[in-house]
């Protein structure tokens, strides 16, 4: 009889909690799958005096993770305390020297140090697994690493966090603000009290990171990320949006280009027929374009702790099978290195609304500079402003919102463009420019 998988658990927040449960309760299922049977056998925590609704009888207590990491009587660590440096670090890093095998959902510490951490499991013969890292119950992981691992990917893209896919949702169904959403987002529990690591898009940033070294071969650099968050995107964008067929999403995208791999996290909109369109709320959804076969789209809670235990679990019952993957689906020393591409080297469809002077000449001067950056037009909508309550008339002089679609163009053109507009002194404020992600 093949003797039981013996898991130690480093962190017992809301995942490290149900991670037990989860074991304990779906004991029979897991042995079954496995091929032999999986016990939580020790744990770490910050505070051992802390209530905790678990029933840890039979297991024992490390003084410390590094003291877990290398206790000979665990098989399989598993580090849920996160953030990308101490104490995670050095555990992880003793817990595959020891020839363990690792399962994590830490995906600050996978995004800074995956490579070093994959080059230790390559060479002691442990395991890697960090499914809940990025999209927690959803599986896209194990879908680049070894499902499509016979497939070529041109793009992968995806809503990657929940907060800012709320917030967005609640403004474009509500017509609310972003300062509006975000507050209740965090009276909800959806943002955090500091919420600029989720809204300014540093943690779309770090799962796209990680997936791009899976999709394309790369080393991890989280630094080739351009990123944008989503605290300028208005109503008014989004009613424009409806109205044009589109939906706004803040997306994190990794696609192959002439240039090399373009990694961005940005507002964008998307066509609202696409299936990325129709996730709302705080669901998470990856799309992964392959040569040969239609996109797939993957779609499912990305965030929570029942969601993201089922990815931790999922992984030790890989780990109790005794599979060994390449943490990056290739050898390390077979990834390439990566640089950031420059934006305005992008090229795309833009949405660009600007708020043009009641003049005489403003639409030709703006169209005149549009012209000479070679920028075509798919569609123009001039809105004119509210009627004036007291005479029913317009505001003269107001000035007028103006909404243009691009065609296909370089970044760097569009911004020549409004440079050279904002010089002529015909729109007030700053323009808004939203980048088009087409099917």
């Amino acid at each position: 009889m093949v003797a039981s998988l013996r898991v130690g658990i480093a962190g017992l927040g809301t995942v490290g909690a149900e991670v037990v449960r989860l074991i304990e309760t779906q004991a029979r299922m897991l042995s079954e799958r496995s091929g032999r049977g999986v016990r939580v056998v020790a744990v770490t925590a910050r505070s051992r005096a802390k209530k905790r609704s678990l029933d840890l009888r039979g297991i024992d207590w490390a003084r410390s993770p590094l003291a877990l990491a290398n206790d000979p009587g665990i098989d399989c660590f598993v580090e849920l305390m996160g953030g990308a440096g101490e104490p995670a670090l050095s555990a992880i890093e003793a817990a595959l020297k020891s020839g363990k095998s690792v399962v994590t959902a830490n995906k600050a510490l996978i995004a800074r140090h995956g490579i070093r951490l994959a080059k230790a499991a390559e060479k002691h013969g442990g395991a890697l697994n960090y499914e809940a890292a990025v999209g927690a119950a959803i599986p896209v992981i194990k879908t680049l690493r070894e499902g499509l691992s016979g497939t070529g990917v041109n793009r992968v893209y995806g809503i990657l966090n929940g907060t800012c896919n709320y917030i967005l949702t609640r403004m474009e169904q509500e017509g609310l603000s972003f300062a509006e959403c975000l507050k209740d987002a965090q009276r909800l529990g959806y943002a955090e009290a500091n919420p600029s690591f989720d809204v300014d898009g540093h943690d779309t940033a770090q799962k796209l990171a990680i997936l791009a070294s899976l999709a394309f071969g790369t080393r991890i650099a989280q630094s080739a990320v351009y990123v944008e968050g989503i605290s300028s995107i208005t109503p008014e964008d989004l009613r424009a949006a409806e109205e044009l067929g589109y939906r706004v999403k803040l997306l994190g995208v990794a696609v192959r280009t002439a240039k090399g791999i373009e990694q961005r996290v940005h507002p964008t909109m998307v066509p609202k027929s696409s299936s990325i369109a129709q996730v709302m709320g705080v669901t998470n959804a990856v799309t992964i374009d392959g040569e040969g076969i239609p996109p797939i789209t993957l779609v499912g809670p990305g965030a929570g702790g029942a969601a993201t235990a089922s990815a931790v679990v999922a992984d030790i019952a890989d780990v109790a099978r005794g599979i060994r993957a390449k943490p990056f689906g290739r050898p390390v020393d077979r990834l390439r290195d990566t640089t950031k591409a420059p934006m305005e080297r992008h090229e795309g469809g833009y949405y660009i609304r600007l708020m043009a002077r009641d003049h005489a000449g403003t639409a030709a001067t703006i169209a005149t500079r549009l012209a000479e950056q070679k920028i075509s037009l798919e569609s123009i909508v001039q809105r004119h402003p509210e009627a004036d309550a007291a005479n029913g008339a317009a505001k003269k002089g107001a000035p007028v919102p103006v909404i243009l679609i691009t065609y296909a163009t370089a970044e760097d053109a569009v911004y020549r463009a409004l440079e050279a507009v904002q010089r002529d002194k015909v729109i007030s404020g700053r323009p808004q420019v939203i980048r088009i992600e087409k099917n």
